[in-house]
């Protein structure tokens, strides 16, 4: 079940009237319920897995702080580490690591037949193992108590808005909101209403809209020549953040209308001065959990200079590779995870260059250096993201170098191969114009805007504004369906 879905729609309407009809003691259960059914309308038997993991990870929890022996407690957290990587590794990434071992055992010579099970890959199994993971992690740290109630476990499990594609919750935030005694907001559903809202515009108005031209270079190279893959690249950098962020906002929205905190999971990605303010910026539930969860614990920057910079590595190509089971994001991390150990090699003797020259890094000039140059790297990196293959990449980034051309007709050529008339393209920019601003009075200043005081007009201006929005979310909605033939899915949910 989709978000941008007529379904979701009245799913939604019939949760949100369940959650506030039945009385707070039980509300777990009719969510819980709602949770498990969102989550089987991709596939019945995908509730197996995350049932399974649910009960390890709750039983392991109660067992590692109730036990007085260090071993069994380290047993304990060992064994539900390994269950629930494992079943990750299994379903996520096995056939890619046994063909991977094929390939390899071939450029010997040696004649081996390609080997792969029939594997599905189940909706948001990493979003939901990281957080189990998390769960037990802290238990045994004893920064958190384990959770006794099955029932809320569960729910923190598999609670429906951020289920498939995060925000990856933390025990500590979301377990306690959970149970909380909610009455029903005014506010609150006016909040969530508005992140809902822009959500959709995000998603349908902007990253579906963009998708049909990214994949007209992506997906058919025939068509790629040095200006359409920098066009396709630029318009896929602002089609996976409005879809990704688009999603995010939907599921805090829809959580808000509950009276539930979800995490913030982007803030301006593009507006970074670097790659590492680049990742404080965006998915920043999954940038912290490798933070807190995996570089740590590595000794991060506690340890020596080498050992620091591996540990950087490393991090960044765990992360790639959690994006999915393939060399492309495999690649994508290692690129992140290289920009970052440039940055760090440079960066004294970058300060001390621009001391020398008396260059001032805080001017507004510099920052846009900066931040083009940061922009500019991310955006080669998606490349490896998006591409199809690695060879495809290469490809693509090879067409950048060599095909070109200088004339009007080359620039006309190249926007009828992207699919794109002058027209849309003038229509896409306003769109994301649009959106910023749309993103700075809905969710930016969103208290301000429910709790100030406005005058009538104000009031009939803004609902006026809702129902246009509205009105243009419909119109994209039926327009990409039209064209695609289907409802065009999330890009996270394939991790």
């Amino acid at each position: 079940m989709l978000f941008n879905s007529l379904g979701f729609i009245v799913f939604l309407a019939v949760v949100i009237a369940l959650f506030y009809l039945v009385p707070h003691k039980f509300r777990w259960i009719p969510l819980l319920i709602a949770s498990y059914y969102f989550y089987i309308s991709w596939n019945i038997n995908l509730i197996v897995l995350i049932g399974a993991t649910t009960i390890i990870s709750y039983t392991t929890g109660i067992l590692i702080e109730y036990s007085k022996s260090k071993k069994v407690r380290l047993a304990c957290l060992l064994f539900s580490i390994i269950s629930s990587l494992g079943v990750l590794f299994f379903f996520k990434y096995f056939n890619f690591f046994a063909q991977s071992v094929v390939e390899f055992v071939r450029l010997f010579g040696v004649p081996v037949s390609d080997f792969s099970l029939n594997i599905l890959l189940p909706v948001g199994i990493s979003f939901y193992t990281f957080q189990t993971l998390s769960y037990t992690i802290d238990v045994y740290r004893g920064s958190i108590k384990a959770e006794k109630h099955f029932g809320y476990y569960a729910l923190f499990v598999s609670y429906f808005p951020q289920l498939v594609a995060g925000p990856i919750e933390r025990p500590d935030n979301l377990l306690p909101q959970l149970k909380q005694n909610s009455k029903f907001s005014s506010d609150n559903m006016k909040i969530g209403l508005q992140y809902v809202l822009v959500g959709f515009i995000k998603k349908v108005v902007v990253a579906d809209m963009l998708a049909m031209y990214v994949n007209s270079i992506f997906d058919n190279m025939e068509n790629a020549n040095g200006l359409t893959v920098i066009i396709a690249t630029l318009l896929f950098a602002v089609q996976i953040l409005c879809d990704f962020d688009g999603y995010t906002n939907i599921a805090i929205g829809v959580a808000k209308m509950m009276n539930i905190d979800l995490m913030k999971n982007f803030n301006n990605p593009y507006s970074a001065l670097s790659i590492k303010d680049f990742w404080s910026r965006w998915h920043i539930s999954l940038s912290s959990w490798f933070r807190d969860y995996v570089y740590i614990p590595l000794g991060g920057n506690r340890v020596g200079k080498f050992r620091h910079l591996f540990n950087l590595f490393l991090t960044f190509l765990l992360s790639g590779l959690w994006h999915g089971a393939s060399w492309t994001f495999i690649i994508w991390g290692a690129l992140h995870g290289i920009y970052q150990i440039i940055g760090q090699l440079t960066a004294a003797p970058k300060k001390k260059l621009y001391a020398k020259m008396n260059i001032n890094t805080e001017s507004n000039q510099w920052k846009a250096l900066k931040n083009v140059i940061t922009v500019i790297l991310v955006c080669f990196a998606w490349i490896f993201f998006r591409a199809n293959t690695v060879g495809d990449a290469f490809v693509l980034i090879g067409t950048i170098f060599t095909g070109w051309g200088f004339s009007l007709t080359f620039i006309s050529d190249s926007f009828e191969k992207l699919g794109m008339t002058a027209f849309m393209f003038v229509y896409i920019i306003a769109l994301l114009i649009l959106l910023t601003q749309l993103g700075k009075i809905f969710i930016d200043k969103k208290d301000k805007f429910v709790y100030e005081d406005q005058s009538t007009s104000t009031r009939i201006v803004r609902k006026v504004l809702y129902v246009i929005l509205g009105f243009i979310v419909a119109l994209s909605w039926i327009y990409v369906v039209s064209q695609l033939g289907y409802v065009n899915e999330f890009i996270y949910f394939q991790f």
